[in-house]
């Protein structure tokens, strides 16, 4: 199949930053009582809209006795990711020639808060081969792994969604992708990718996981087909 336009997330796919994110929130979640192991946060909570992240958390905090979240939380553990982002991150290795090659309409379609998707694609080089195409879950009314924030971007590409793709390195992402009627294949070059992690992609319904936007650019010049 030859796709019309592809849907890029961000952090894991474009840039390095799911780890940086992982290690600041289990930390700051554990001084507040609330432990995860590796797999089981990043299969909760990868890739989830804001609201329902935040929503999870609380309903984790409340039945330990301990909840609410306190008042400070979000306030601190955005500032310590923020300084770690600004000091570390770096866009996955090979996106930026997949993009210089790809020729057809594309857009970023991230649960990142839109100000902050923005500061990450201008911090890595990347803004410039998105813009105006830039679109995060704030805009929707659900965040994945609903597909309104793929509908929404696929929209304002002006292109059907059965003729998309979507490229993602999460569960909850590669569900939202599937109810949006799109192709999805996930995607596991990121730091962040650990053992199982192409296995619950591939549960959750993609069509295809590959390991690197090498892979990734030469499947694309090939026209594979989805499976």
């Amino acid at each position: 199949m030859t796709f019309e336009a592809i849907l890029f997330d961000c952090d894991g796919v474009l840039v390095d930053s799911e780890k940086i994110y992982v290690d600041v929130e289990r930390e700051y979640l554990a001084r507040i009582g609330l432990h995860y192991e590796l797999d089981t946060y990043m299969q909760r909570f990868q890739g989830l809209g804001s609201t329902d992240y935040w929503a999870a958390l609380d309903r984790d905090l409340q039945a330990l006795g301990k909840g609410p979240l306190p008042a400070t939380f979000s306030t601190e553990l955005d500032a310590a990711t923020m300084e770690r982002i600004n000091r570390e991150l770096s866009e996955i290795g090979g996106i930026k020639q997949l993009l210089d090659a790809h020729k057809g309409p594309r857009a970023v379609a991230s649960s990142s808060r839109l100000h902050r998707l923005i500061h990450k694609l201008r911090h890595t080089g990347l803004f410039a081969y998105f813009d105006p195409h830039i679109y995060s879950g704030e805009q929707v009314e659900n965040g994945k792994p609903a597909p309104d924030l793929f509908l929404f971007a696929a929209a304002r590409l002006g292109v059907a969604p059965a003729r998309t793709l979507v490229i993602e390195d999460s569960a909850n992402g590669v569900k939202a992708g599937l109810a949006a009627g799109m192709s999805v294949w996930g995607f596991v070059g990121g730091g962040h990718s650990h053992d199982g992690h192409a296995e619950q992609l591939s549960a959750a319904g993609a069509h295809r996981v590959v390991d690197s936007h090498d892979n990734l650019a030469a499947l694309l010049r090939d026209g594979s087909p989805v499976a």
